[in-house]
């Protein structure tokens, strides 16, 4: 499945909507040869109840982990952009301290920000990641503790950058945490099998015109699936077209790579 997150999501919400209407309209008709609309108009007002009182407790459920995957996603978002701001502030700090501790630590921020771009994220898309899995950040905070901080004649300067090496771990981790939280599979399992009861309780309906209940159960097909297709790409923040954007850390490095002071 992780073939659709590649894809644009307008290809893949058609892709599987297609797929799963074309299954739904084939389990109508296999139905209907089965039974005739009379007989199946019999159990209407009982089957409208129960599909009422179920169809209301599927949408609470899929409401529900839709507001979990998009607060995941947004919570991604935000802690990307906030490692990125925290990268450029303490390159900016280090300004102000002295040769050779300022061209070490500028490089050793910008080396964490393009391994991060360029190598980190991608391996977050595989799920290939752990919170001791960055060589970049193990030198960062290396380099920043060896340095003599008696060299720095602004205390408060040097207080402010160890504290942005620190937050900038820590909104590594949050990114990290966030990527790896996806939906359990009992969850997914609960949303699959709903998901198809809905559908398939309208083959059970009997409507005179056929055209009629083809169109309705098409409908509610592609609403259903939408929605998970929706859920899907929401829990993989990092993976395919719709992941978070990665500009806020590609602006980061090309102002580190324009800065006067920076190390080549």
């Amino acid at each position: 499945m992780r073939f659709l997150l590649n894809l644009p999501p307008a290809i893949s919400f058609l892709v599987v909507s297609a797929v799963t209407t074309a299954i739904a309209l084939a389990g109508i008709r296999f139905v209907r040869k089965k039974y005739a609309a009379e007989v199946l108009k019999e159990n209407h007002e009982v089957a409208a109840i129960i599909f009422n009182a179920f169809g209301l407790l599927y949408g609470v459920v899929v409401a529900f982990v839709v507001f979990v995957t998009w607060s995941g996603y947004d919570e991604a978002t935000k802690s990307l952009q906030m490692e990125a701001n925290e990268a450029d502030d303490v390159f900016h700090i280090t300004e102000a301290f002295p040769d050779p501790a300022r061209k070490t630590i500028q490089q050793a921020l910008m080396d964490y920000v393009v391994s991060v771009y360029n190598d980190e994220l991608k391996r977050m898309s595989q799920g290939d990641i752990s919170l001791h899995s960055n060589r970049a950040m193990a030198k960062l905070i290396t380099d920043f503790y060896r340095m003599d901080e008696k060299s720095v004649p602004n205390r408060e300067l040097y207080s402010e950058s160890l504290r942005g090496i620190n937050k900038l771990a820590e909104y590594r981790r949050l990114r990290i945490f966030v990527g790896n939280n996806t939906i359990p599979s009992v969850i997914w399992v609960v949303l699959l099998i709903g998901g198809l009861i809905t559908v398939s309780y309208t083959y059970f309906l009997g409507v005179k015109n056929i055209r009629a209940q083809y169109l309705m159960t098409a409908a509610l097909t592609v609403t259903v699936t939408l929605i998970l297709v929706l859920i899907y790409i929401l829990d993989h923040p990092f993976t395919g077209a719709s992941s978070v954007s990665l500009k806020p850390l590609q602006e980061v490095i090309e102002i580190m790579q324009k800065h006067p002071g920076d190390t080549p």
